[in-house]
């Protein structure tokens, strides 16, 4: 009975741990230009059709003139060299059935390249995919173990606003991690554009906060005013251990299997 006593305490101290402790003061550095152009660097869309290739749309620069009739998709964001981006779950609503392509590197490179959907979660508003190709530039996390205080420095980095990457902050703080953490949402005020879904949002040193999610607009009467974006910030050791799950399962033939889901 003591023996259970001391370990509810333990637990009990590590949930309340976040709670108690002091949030420091927020970052006073904006990002630099270096991390503006880092952040564009790794620009990368989905895209979900009933098409089996895109070359054609890709050989002509992927304009929007000549688009694919039934595209839907949103923003990626790369989170491993080895072929792994984030997106916002709700992107992928009505994939089943039809393709799915990540375009990588930049507008300037873009190359449509068929994903497979590795796991998704409803709830968390967070999908992960798979590409069999490198992509060196990717996105390391912030520190788990950190706080990042409301007022930190963030941009951007969708494919509608990652090019301008104009500076924001967050609105809310973001507590540090523990073993117990579910994916939480974090909001901040630079305002989401259509196709930024999925998208990162980074801190001022390009490290990533979170995955773009949803806007928030106040309605008073007939006129809409922004009031905070929302990212997805998942428990990082868990996207950690589905990285591993996946790579270890794709060492032996495909099972077929749908993707996971929590």
């Amino acid at each position: 009975m003591e023996r259970i006593i001391r370990l509810l305490g333990v637990l009990l101290a590590l949930c309340l741990a976040p709670a108690c402790s002091v949030v420091p003061k927020p970052d006073p550095f904006g990002p630099s230009p270096a991390v503006r152009q880092a952040v564009a660097q790794r620009i990368s869309a989905v895209v979900v059709t009933d098409q089996s290739e895109l070359s054609h749309w890709g050989h002509r620069g992927f304009p929007v003139l000549h688009a694919v009739q039934d595209a839907e998709g949103g923003s990626a964001t790369p989170i491993a060299a080895d072929g792994y981006f984030l997106t916002a779950n709700h992107v992928l609503n009505h994939w089943v059935g039809r393709h799915v392509f990540v375009m990588y590197g930049g507008t300037s490179q873009w190359l449509p390249i068929k994903a497979r959907v590795v796991w998704q979660s409803a709830s968390a508003d967070l999908a992960l995919l798979h590409i069999p190709e490198k992509t060196p530039h990717y996105y390391r996390w912030t520190r788990p173990d950190l706080w990042l205080p409301e007022g930190t420095a963030v941009i951007h980095g969708g494919i509608a606003t990652g090019r301008q990457a104009t500076p924001g902050k967050l609105s809310t703080s973001l507590a540090p991690q523990n073993r117990f953490t579910g994916s939480r949402k974090v909001k901040n005020n630079i305002p989401l554009q259509p196709g930024d879904s999925g998208g990162p949002v980074t801190d001022a040193y390009g490290a990533l906060i979170g995955i773009n999610s949803s806007v928030e607009f106040l309605v008073p009467m007939e006129t809409a005013f922004f009031v905070d974006s929302e990212a997805s910030r998942p428990n990082t050791r868990m996207i950690d251990a589905l990285l591993r799950k996946d790579r270890a399962r794709n060492n032996r033939p495909h099972s077929g299997v749908r993707p996971d889901h929590d």
